[in-house]
């Protein structure tokens, strides 16, 4: 039933994509972001928010398009992330990066585009949703990804790299809930936004997903295989970074997320059964191979 509904929200997340993109003009760059976006994905975060939606009793429609705009941001932020400048990689979801594929230039581009085009998706006149709503979406998503929020993650991650002396489990998380955190908590309490609420039990399992999700990414970067995670496995290892599993043990890090998936789910309890998809996410995080 989860997978059903995973599969479900992913083909109609990526029928919203393919509908803006037919609009675009043929380039390269409009090559370069269908690549970046439409090319696999669990589209985890858009799952997010169409479940957190439906809880409110939102429009769905109005919820795909929000489930769109928080996929390119995404899209751009892995783009970015994978430049050599970056972390450097050579593969995502199983398939060369943007920069590898076409050029660095055309990977900064590609970024910058998708970029906007998540916020083209907020301000769009066909998102039928009241216009404080649309500017509090707007605001919140460019505080989650900005200077306070994933790119402070991400030059923090680079700082930490040339770091001489220890980094402790405190920072660490701070990082991670900046670099990945912070756009899955946006997307778990995009529901309550739109409903114009302030919803603390989303807050609550979103603060616990988040953190959940990306100790798992550094098991996985222990455990996981090339094939199975689509990109290069055990560079943080490699790299000698600091990250969960260096920092407190294979065996915690694995007793971390059960304890923290457990808190997400029963941070749920007032919600009853239309919380339902959002408890079994987070299992799938809790248990997921890539």
């Amino acid at each position: 039933m989860f997978e059903e509904k995973l599969q479900d929200c992913k083909h109609k997340t990526e029928a919203r994509l393919r509908h803006r993109f037919a609009n675009i003009p043929e380039s390269s760059i409009k090559d370069a972001i269908s690549y970046a976006v439409l090319n696999g994905g669990k589209r985890l975060r858009a799952f997010l928010v169409l479940e957190s939606s439906s809880i409110f009793d939102i429009d769905p429609v109005a919820a795909e398009h929000v489930a769109a705009a928080v996929e390119c941001l995404h899209a751009y932020s892995l783009v970015h992330d994978d430049l050599p400048s970056m972390d450097n990689d050579c593969l995502r979801r199983g398939l060369p990066t943007v920069h590898v594929k076409w050029d660095e230039a055309t990977a900064i581009l590609a970024g910058d585009a998708l970029q906007s085009l998540s916020f083209e998706f907020l301000s769009a006149e066909d998102l039928f949703l009241n216009p404080i709503v649309k500017l509090n979406l707007i605001n919140t998503l460019a505080a989650s990804s900005g200077m306070n929020g994933m790119v402070l993650g991400q030059m923090q991650d680079m700082l930490f790299e040339q770091r001489q002396d220890q980094v402790f489990i405190d920072e660490i998380s701070a990082m991670q809930n900046n670099k990945t955190g912070k756009l899955i908590q946006w997307s778990a309490k995009s529901g309550a936004v739109m409903a114009q609420k302030r919803d603390s039990a989303l807050e609550s399992y979103s603060d616990s997903l988040g953190l959940a999700f990306q100790i798992t990414d550094d098991i996985l970067d222990i455990e996981g295989l090339s094939n199975e995670l689509g990109k290069t496995p055990r560079k943080d290892l490699i790299a000698g970074k600091a990250t969960f599993v260096s920092l407190m043990g294979l065996d915690q890090a694995k007793y971390e997320v059960k304890v923290l998936i457990s808190k997400a789910c029963d941070a749920l309890d007032e919600y009853g059964s239309k919380a339902e998809g959002l408890r079994e996410l987070a299992k799938y995080i809790g248990s997921r191979k890539k």
